[in-house]
Order: C-alpha cells, then sequence, then structure tokens
C-alpha cells in the first residue's frame, strides 16, 4: 500500500528513539533499498499483516539483516509522513476497503528530513552522555533542508545545540611571558579554537576592535598598555565579554581591582596548561548556557515566556 525507509546517522548500536534518522535515505544503495522491500514484504505475508508496521534493518554494503519487527506505528510514522506530505496512517485506516494507491515516492523529493532527538544530560548530575542500546531521549525535533547537512544543523540547533564559539584573544607581556603562553595556544588551537597572541596591550586592544572574539585572557603586566588599562577599555566597547587576567601579582587588593573592573577569572602565576583551557572551557560553557537560557524567552507584547 504504501512505505518509507529511513536511514539512520549513526552507526548500529543507538536506540532507534535516539538515533538521528534523515529520510529520504542519502547513502543506502539501491540495490539494499530493493532487498529491505523484498524481505519486508515476505515478512507481512507471512505474519499476515493488515496495518502500519515497521521493521529495524542492519545493512553493511548490500547484506541486510532484520533486527526486529514491531506491529504498531513507531515514533518515525508521523516524521515520514510530515516528509512525504502523506498521511500514513489516514491510508492505514483504509486498509480492506477501496482505495487509491499513493503517487508519491520518496525519489522525488528534492529535500531532506532530519528527526533529531533532544536530550537532558545536563540537567542531571553524572548522567552519562554516551548513547547505546537503552533509549535516554525526552523529545524530539523534525527539521526539512536543502541537503542533509542543512537539515542536520537546522535539528540541532533546534534541540538547543549551539555553534561552538572558538575564537579566544591572549594579550601578554615580555618574551618569556609570550613564551610561557604557548604551549595553553597549541592546546587551544588543537581543541579547535582560534587563539590570537598578541605581544602588548596597544596591539591586543586594536585586534579586538578588528576581530570577534568570545574571550579574552590578558596579562595585566604588559608594555605600552597594562592589563587592568586594556580591560577597561574592551569593557567599553563590549560589557558581556568574559575576561581572564592573569599575573604575578597575588595581594588581595590588586585581586579586588581586577575583579572590580569585570574579570571573570583571575589566575596567580606560576599555572599549568590545562588549567587555563579549563577555566576558558568553563567559562565559555557558562556564557552559552546563559544565552541559550535567553534565546528561549518570547515576547509578546507586554507579555514574555519562556
Amino acid at each position: 500500500m504504501a512505505y518509507a525507509i529511513s536511514e539512520h546517522v549513526e552507526f548500529a548500536g543507538v536506540h532507534s528513539g535516539d538515533a538521528t534518522i534523515q529520510f529520504p535515505p542519502q547513502k543506502l544503495y539501491v540495490e539494499t533499498m530493493r532487498r529491505i522491500k523484498k524481505v519486508a514484504k515476505k515478512i507481512a505475508a507471512e505474519l499476515h499483516i493488515s496495518g502500519p508496521f515497521n521493521i529495524q534493518f542492519m545493512a553493511r554494503d548490500n547484506d541486510i539483516m532484520v533486527i526486529e519487527c514491531n506491529l504498531r506505528a513507531s515514533r518515525s510514522f508521523p516524521f515520514v509522513s510530515k516528509v512525504l506530505k502523506l498521511n500514513l496512517i489516514e491510508l492505514a485506516s483504509k486498509i480492506g476497503i477501496p482505495y487509491e494507491r499513493p503517487t508519491k515516492n520518496e525519489f522525488d523529493l528534492d529535500y531532506v528530513g532530519i528527526k533529531a532527538s533532544q536530550f537532558s544530560f545536563s540537567r542531571l548530575q553524572k548522567a552519562d552522555p554516551v548513547l547505546g542500546v537503552d533509549m535516554s531521549s525526552t523529545g524530539e525535533v523534525g527539521c526539512l533542508g536543502d541537503d542533509t547537512n542543512c537539515a542536520i544543523l537546522k535539528s540541532m540547533l533546534s534541540v538547543g545545540l549551539r555553534v561552538p564559539e572558538k575564537s579566544v584573544l591572549i594579550s601578554s607581556g615580555d618574551a618569556k611571558q609570550k613564551a610561557n603562553l604557548l604551549g595553553p595556544c597549541r592546546r587551544l588551537a588543537a581543541k579547535g579554537y582560534d587563539a590570537e597572541l598578541c605581544p602588548d596591550g596597544e596591539i591586543g586592544y586594536k585586534a579586538f576592535l578588528k576581530s570577534k572574539f568570545d574571550i579574552c585572557v590578558l596579562d595585566v603586566m604588559m608594555p605600552k598598555k597594562d592589563g587592568f588599562v586594556l580591560a577597561q577599555e574592551i569593557r567599553a566597547a563590549n560589557a558581556e565579554i568574559p575576561i581572564i587576567f592573569l599575573t604575578a601579582k597575588t595581594l588581595k587588593e590588586d585581586i579586588l581591582e581586577g575583579f572590580k573592573i569585570g574579570a571573570d577569572d583571575y589566575i596567580t602565576k606560576p599555572f599549568s596548561m590545562e588549567e587555563l583551557v579549563f577555566r576558558i572551557e568553563a567559562i565559555l560553557r557558562r556564557v552559552r548556557g546563559k544565552r541559550n537560557r535567553e534565546s528561549t524567552l518570547y515576547h509578546i507584547g507586554r507579555f514574555t515566556f519562556d
């Protein structure tokens, strides 16, 4: 009567309720799809199925194996119905009475649908975020795009993920201080961050005005313009950007002065590369979480909804 073959983005072993599903399939061989339809017909005939059902297959090259067959409508039914613009449940209700066979085909679609799962790991302490055979998702979204990449990006943004913030401004002092910061810069680059190392405060401020950074790491003792003055100028231009101070000054007055200017963190020397990198990542996570919460507020007239 009608069928729809969707494809998991993840490898086998992830519960179908957690998996990212694309429809129509983008990487399945035509021969694989032909064998899937052939096996599905035989199973339906053998079990005398006369209603909605779903089968999960494992496929490698053109070899297929049946994981399970469920004699019910699955959560992918409404998803593929929306993508096909064809109500499969309505069709299933017409079994046993004369009906007009649908003419729509998944090969005729010039767009791709993605079903992505919503997880709540960040709300549960010590939750294991590794996906497996047990279902962990607490919701899901469906998105359309011109191709798989476009649809996946839409779906990831829809479930609350954000494009990573990766740009770091590091303004340091003398040659020895620059050498000490080469290690953290390499670590940040290896993690995908774009780190710009500036030799003094004036160059650091020009770099800040020229580019868009997500966090600033400032050495307090710098030539031409110290870190406190640079931080005040940065704060005047952008009151929200996080700032970390690096300094050998350990007096309480110096630390308090840094936080009064608007520092988000204050690291005293000597410090480890790992400590600096982890502090940068921790602050950016907090900033992203705040922005995510703010982005869920909707304003209609004088009313605000979350």
